[in-house]
């Protein structure tokens, strides 16, 4: 499993419904979006990280290391905008707006990048994908996503197995024998792949698969009082965003 399916699994959150923390999370990533990014996404950003150590009890290595991730793509996609290709000043060159344009990217990108991980921390997939069916998502579809949630974890863990093995074979000693070693676990991988997804398809058909699969979820009642106060915490950023940007002006 991974460490951030661990921490949602583990989370103190675990037991609320899945739509107050969408309200709370994607609508803290709305607010990162819509709002200016000074100084609107840094107050979400900094509301998104009290809630994520706070509340939720996230523990701050773990979000740091989930958080790198999104933030070397934010970093990625803010370095281009520092250069303006063509011109009179050359082929490559600086733009003269650009620093100001990738500080404002870089600070909307991040503060809704912890928006999502406060989602992610907080609800499993497994908690989420079932409920899908409610609003309108064709069961087929959920089935076919639960399945390929659940097998991941069985393909990652036999990928970390081989590795394992070929490391205490030195399969990994020089360039050509990783290579070779890499080509290998591509190959063991795939085969793995198909053989259980045969194996799972013969234990459904045992099963009496009719075309359903019921999962048990557990009970969740939306509380009203979590949502009011999500609702309030995104008016009161919505609400110190218009004035600290009216007074700065």
């Amino acid at each position: 499993m991974l460490p951030i399916d661990a921490a949602a699994h583990s989370s103190r959150w675990r037991r609320r419904h899945p739509v107050e923390k969408a309200v709370l999370g994607l609508g803290l990533t709305v607010a990162a979006v819509c709002l200016p990014p000074w100084p609107g996404a840094v107050f979400v950003a900094v509301a998104t990280l009290a809630v994520l150590l706070g509340p939720a009890r996230v523990a701050p290595r773990q979000l740091w290391r989930a958080f790198r991730i999104p933030l070397g793509f934010c970093v990625t996609g803010a370095v281009p905008l520092l250069f303006a290709v063509g011109g009179p000043d050359g082929l490559v060159a600086l733009a003269p707006d650009g620093p100001a344009h990738a500080v404002r990217l870089l600070l909307r990108t991040s503060a809704a990048s912890l928006g999502v991980l406060l989602f992610a921390f907080t609800t499993p997939v497994s908690d989420v994908l079932p409920r899908l069916v409610r609003v309108g998502v064709p069961p087929a579809v959920v089935d076919v996503a639960l399945v390929m949630y659940r097998i991941s974890f069985l393909l990652l863990d036999s990928v970390a197995r081989i590795r394992q093995a070929q490391a205490a074979r030195l399969g990994h000693t020089t360039r050509a024998a990783a290579w070779r070693s890499l080509a290998g676990l591509a190959s063991t991988a795939f085969v793995q792949a198909f053989d259980r997804a045969g194996r799972m398809q013969a234990g459904l058909a045992g099963r009496g698969y009719d075309g359903s699969l019921r999962v048990l979820l557990p009970p969740a009642a939306v509380s009203r009082p979590f949502l009011a106060g999500s609702a309030a915490l995104l008016c009161g950023i919505v609400a110190a965003t218009l004035v600290v940007e009216r007074y700065a002006l």
